[in-house]
């Protein structure tokens, strides 16, 4: 469980009534669970904020509720389009997050559930695919027969499918697992894991149309929900670079670019941290991060400098508004195909 948001809390919610706070976004990035990792990549927060506000006021449009109340401009929460610079705060409602205990790697969400009444924050992450492109876990967790394809082993290239996979993960465990529809059902509470299934299809559609105004392709992304009063909302962040993976011409337009120079460049901590979570789960240690023998290092600025370009060109080409100096997309992904 990462973040690379600072979280502010104006009025704590109760049982039966939301609360007011807001995300900050950082410039940190975080790739194979590590958390914050050494560097900054300059204006990611901002973008981030950008395309996620943008994406909610999208949403809100369609009718699908959100805990999103406006971006924070000059110390006002206003509507994106009111921003005077790219914001790096978003004013959202808080829910109740009751607190989930574990032994070992056992968690308990009858705990979890009863600390929860009508207002909380379902503990899971709602998963949505358009295709299985390099990278994606599909590939390690399933055959492509599992999904009506017809090859025999996934193929080097992304590869689309015909009907969106729907897919439930943990958010409050120390390390991600997915889940059985029954499990996740469980985990939900009093959320229907129906209703979850049916919002993430739909937010996966709201953006799928929009990346395609910027000539990006959707590849997979996901969703957070919050329980309230018997209604669920869409939570967290929505159809950003980080939560969600696009493609511009076959190029990926995400961190996944990170992930993979660090496969390449920092071989020895990578796989150091696969070894060190195979070892948690024989020991049955939830704290993985205890066990990894290697640090992960700094990057060279001309990756930095490629990643500030490939956020910030992507926000802009997404929203459809000059926020950020930035180049063109084009060029953006063209600079990072040569790392």
């Amino acid at each position: 469980m990462t973040s690379v948001k600072e979280f502010r809390v104006e009025r704590e919610p109760t049982p039966d009534s939301l609360g007011r706070g807001s995300f900050v976004f950082t410039d940190d990035y975080s790739v194979f669970d590590w958390g914050k990792m050494p560097d900054e990549i300059a204006d990611k927060g901002a973008s981030l904020c950008t395309m996620g506000a943008f994406n909610f006021e999208l949403l809100e449009d369609e009718g699908i509720p959100t805990h999103y109340r406006g971006v924070v401009s000059d110390g006002e929460v206003v509507p994106l389009a009111d921003a005077t610079s790219p914001p790096t705060e978003m004013a959202i409602d808080l829910t109740q997050v009751p607190n989930l205990p574990r032994e070992g790697r056992n968690y308990d969400y009858d705990l979890f559930h009863s600390g929860a009444d009508d207002n909380y924050l379902i503990p899971l992450e709602i998963v949505f695919r358009n295709s299985v492109p390099v990278g994606s876990s599909l590939r390690r967790r399933t055959k492509p027969a599992d999904h009506g394809l017809d090859f025999p082993e996934w193929p080097e290239g992304a590869v689309q499918l015909e009907k969106p996979v729907v897919e439930f993960s943990t958010k409050y465990e120390e390390e991600d697992r997915y889940l059985s529809r029954r499990e996740a059902d469980t985990i939900a509470g009093k959320a229907s894991v129906e209703t979850l299934v049916d919002l993430a299809h739909e937010v996966n559609d709201i953006i799928t149309r929009q990346a395609a105004e910027a000539d990006l392709v959707h590849e997979d992304g996901k969703i957070e929900c919050l329980y309230y009063d018997g209604e669920i909302r869409v939570g967290d962040v929505v159809g950003t670079f980080d939560e969600n993976r696009f493609t511009f011409y076959g190029q990926q337009v995400s961190k996944e670019f990170i992930r993979q120079y660090h496969k390449r460049e920092q071989e020895k901590w990578v796989d150091a941290v696969y070894d060190a979570k195979e070892r948690a789960k024989k020991q049955d240690i939830a704290d993985w991060k205890s066990l990894c023998e290697e640090q992960p290092q700094p990057l060279p600025d001309d990756v930095l400098t490629a990643a500030h370009d490939l956020y910030a060109a992507g926000a802009n080409a997404y929203v459809g508004r000059d926020f950020f100096d930035a180049p063109e997309l084009e060029d953006a992904v063209m600079a990072i195909k040569d790392l």
